[in-house]
C-alpha cells in the first residue's frame, strides 16, 4: 500500500480516564490529522480505531480492558480494521496485555504517542516517514474549554499510586511552548483554559529550579481573547497565602481550586505518605475560609488500610467541619506496585462501599445547601454545548469546573453562540443542575 492509499483509511478515537490523558489523545488525534487521515467521531465509521486508556485503579483497568474487547468485536465482524491501543495501560502491562490480547494489532508506550502516523504506516507496510511536529490538537471537549497539562508524572510517591511508576518522574514542560499551545487553542474560539498535571503546585520546580507557576499564570494572561484560567490539583502543602491571594484578585484566574486531601486523620495520612498532617490540613482550611470568593473542590479515600469506625468518623466530621463546596471520593484499592499494596489491615469491600456511601451522603447535604443559596443570583456562564435531548443550552461558571461539578442550564432567547458568555439568573436547582433563564 502507497501513502495515498493509506490516507483513504478513517480514524476514529476513544478517550478513557484523566483530562490529562485526553491531551495526550487530541495530541496524537492532531498528529493524524496533519498527516492526512480523517478523524471521525465514531468507532463504526473508521477503519482503525484507538483505545486511549487509563489503568490507574482497578475500575479503570477493567473499564479499558472491557472498551479494547469491544472494538476486537468489531474487527472480528469487519466492521473494523485496526485497533490500536495507547496509554496507561499498555504502558504498566505491557507484556500481560501483549499475551492476553494478541489480536490488537498495536500496543504503543507513552513516549511512543508522537509516533503514531508511523504507528500505522507499518500496520500497512507502508514506506516510514519522519514524524511531524507541525500540527493543532484536535479539541475532544465542548469547543469552550480545553485543558493544558503544564507537566507530567509525579514525584510526591504516595503509597496508594501508581502513577510515578506508570508516568515517571514529574516533568515540566517549557513555558513558551505552552503559551505557544495556549495561544493556538484560544485562536480557535476556545475561552477557559484549565491547567492541569498531576501536581500543578510544583510546576517548573524541575526546569527552572523554582516554582513558576503563577509567572506561567501571568504569561498565560496576556493571551488576547482568553478568558478564563481555571487551576486544577494543587496539592494541600503547597497552597499558601500567596497563591490564594492571586487567585482572588486576577480577574482572569477563576475563583476556583481543586485540593485533593485524600483523609484527615494524622495515622492514615502518615501511612499514605502525604506531605501534610491533620494540623496542617486544618490550617489550610481555615486559611481557604479566608477565600470565600474562591470555590474549593477536593478529593478524598475512603477504606484505606487500618482505617477504622473511628478514623471514619473523624473523616465525616471533618467534611461537616470543612464545609468544602465539591468532594469527590475514591473506595480505596489495592493497586500492585505501590506501597500500600503490601500493608495489613485492609478492608473488605462492603465496608468500603458502605463507607463510601455515607461520605456521599453527607457532601451531598453540604453541597445541596451550598447550591440553594445561590438561587435569585446572576452569574457569569460560559456556553459549552446544546442538548437536543432537553433543548437547552448547558454551561459552567467560574466557580463550576466544566464535566465535574454541577452544570448550569438554560432555554435560548434567541442570541446565544456555544463558546461565548450569558448572564444567567438561577431559579431553581435540581441536585444535580442549576436552572436559570438568561437576562
Amino acid at each position: 500500500m502507497n501513502k495515498q492509499e493509506l490516507l483513504n483509511k478513517r480514524i476514529s478515537a476513544i478517550s478513557l480516564g484523566c483530562d490529562k490523558n485526553k491531551v495526550d489523545l487530541e495530541k496524537m488525534l492532531g498528529r493524524l490529522q496533519a498527516y492526512g487521515f480523517q478523524i471521525t467521531g465514531e468507532a463504526t465509521g473508521a477503519d482503525i480505531v484507538i483505545v486511549n486508556t487509563c489503568a490507574f485503579i482497578e475500575p479503570a483497568k477493567q473499564e479499558a480492558i472491557s472498551t479494547i474487547f469491544e472494538m476486537i468485536d468489531l474487527k472480528n465482524k469487519g466492521v473494523i480494521e485496526k485497533v490500536i491501543v495507547s496509554g496507561c495501560l499498555p504502558q504498566r502491562y505491557l507484556n500481560e496485555i501483549k499475551d492476553q490480547i494478541p489480536e490488537v494489532d498495536k500496543f504503543i508506550l507513552l513516549r511512543e504517542n508522537d509516533d503514531i502516523c508511523q504507528v500505522i504506516e507499518g500496520l500497512y507496510d507502508v514506506k516510514q516517514s519522519k514524524a511531524n511536529d507541525k500540527f493543532q490538537r484536535v479539541i475532544t471537549s465542548s469547543p469552550s474549554f480545553a485543558y493544558l497539562k503544564i507537566a507530567d508524572g509525579c514525584n510526591n510517591v504516595c503509597a496508594f499510586c501508581a502513577i510515578p511508576r506508570i508516568r515517571g518522574r514529574y516533568k515540566s514542560t517549557p513555558i513558551e511552548e505552552l503559551v505557544e499551545e495556549a495561544k493556538n487553542l484560544v485562536s480557535r474560539g476556545v475561552k477557559e483554559i484549565i491547567l492541569v498535571a498531576q501536581d500543578i503546585t510544583r510546576y517548573g520546580e524541575d526546569l527552572y529550579n523554582k516554582n513558576c507557576l503563577i509567572e506561567l499564570c501571568n504569561m498565560l494572561c496576556k493571551i488576547k481573547g482568553l478568558e478564563w484560567i481555571r487551576l486544577h490539583y494543587t496539592y494541600p502543602e503547597k497552597v499558601d497565602k500567596t497563591l490564594l491571594d492571586y487567585i482572588s484578585t486576577n480577574p482572569k484566574i477563576c475563583n476556583y481550586i481543586d485540593i485533593p486531601l485524600q483523609h484527615i486523620d494524622n495515622d492514615i495520612l502518615k501511612s499514605m505518605r502525604r506531605k501534610i498532617d491533620e494540623e496542617g490540613t486544618r490550617n489550610l482550611i481555615d486559611l481557604l475560609h479566608q477565600y470565600p470568593s474562591i470555590k474549593v473542590r477536593s478529593t478524598f479515600i475512603v477504606g484505606y488500610p487500618n482505617e477504622g469506625g473511628r478514623e471514619f468518623k473523624k473523616l465525616l466530621d471533618f467534611l461537616k467541619e470543612a464545609s468544602l463546596d465539591y468532594v469527590g471520593f475514591f473506595p480505596y484499592y489495592q493497586e500492585e506496585g505501590t506501597a500500600s499494596f503490601y500493608m495489613k489491615g485492609h478492608n473488605k469491600k462492603f465496608i468500603k462501599q458502605k463507607r463510601l456511601k455515607k461520605a456521599r451522603k453527607v457532601q451531598n447535604a453540604i453541597a445541596e445547601g451550598k447550591a440553594f443559596t445561590e438561587l435569585g443570583q446572576t452569574i457569569k456562564v460560559l456556553v459549552d454545548f446544546f442538548d437536543e435531548s432537553t433543548g437547552e443550552f448547558v454551561g459552567h461558571s467560574e466557580y463550576l469546573s466544566p464535566t465535574v461539578d454541577f452544570d448550569v442550564r438554560f432555554v435560548d432567547n434567541g442570541n446565544i453562540n456555544i463558546s461565548t458568555f450569558v448572564n444567567v439568573k438561577i431559579y431553581d436547582f435540581d441536585g444535580k443542575s442549576f436552572k436559570g433563564e438568561v437576562v
